[in-house]
């Protein structure tokens, strides 16, 4: 009877190791997100910062104004305001896209887990993730709309008929937006 032919067993060990350190280097590369987590979370802080530091202004020049008579704030006042919101908005954007995209390729946020499933900062999906920045950029949008809309100076009646269906086409995306929403 003939002896029967076996592989050495070292090529194998040796094939498996190696496959072993290149799987846990494959799965140690995911922590490669956190160059976009970091940045996107530091920015989102200056961000804040930025448009808290615009309210302060604007709340500094109120109370110029209203004590000693200083430059009229009236024409400026709304539209600093809209600007810290929409800055705000989009420091939350950083903020979503930070800690989802940290929750899904990285780990789970312990302090997240208990919480509502629907929460900004609770994403499960990319595609869930994806849905949430792109409503708070809408409202972004939304606010910056309105920003422009503080200054605009009616020339013509037709200029203010463009206004309102430029209104009815944004009160008809929060629709769809909301009907969306309720539908997940």
């Amino acid at each position: 009877m003939e002896p029967q032919h076996r592989p050495d067993p070292r090529p194998a060990k040796r094939r498996g190791q190696l496959e072993r350190r290149f799987e846990a280097f494959l799965w140690h590369s995911r922590l490669m997100v956190l160059m976009a987590v970091i940045p996107a979370l530091l920015g989102a802080l200056v961000l804040f910062i930025i448009a808290s530091l615009d309210v302060l202004s604007v709340l500094a020049d109120t109370w110029r104004h209203y004590l000693s008579g200083g430059d009229d704030i009236h024409k400026t006042v709304v539209t600093d305001i809209i600007v810290a919101v929409d800055i705000y908005l989009i420091a939350l954007v950083l903020m979503i896209f930070a800690l989802g995209v940290y929750k899904l390729f990285v780990s789970r946020i312990e302090p997240a887990e208990g919480r509502d499933p629907h929460h900004p900062f609770n994403v499960s999906s990319l595609d869930q993730l994806k849905d949430k920045i792109a409503r708070v950029v809408i409202l972004a949008v939304i606010i910056e709309f309105f920003r422009a809309v503080v200054g605009i100076n009616f020339d013509t009646p037709l200029d203010a008929i463009y206004l309102a269906l430029s209104v009815l086409a944004l009160a008809l995306a929060l629709y769809l937006m909301a009907l969306a929403h309720k539908q997940e």
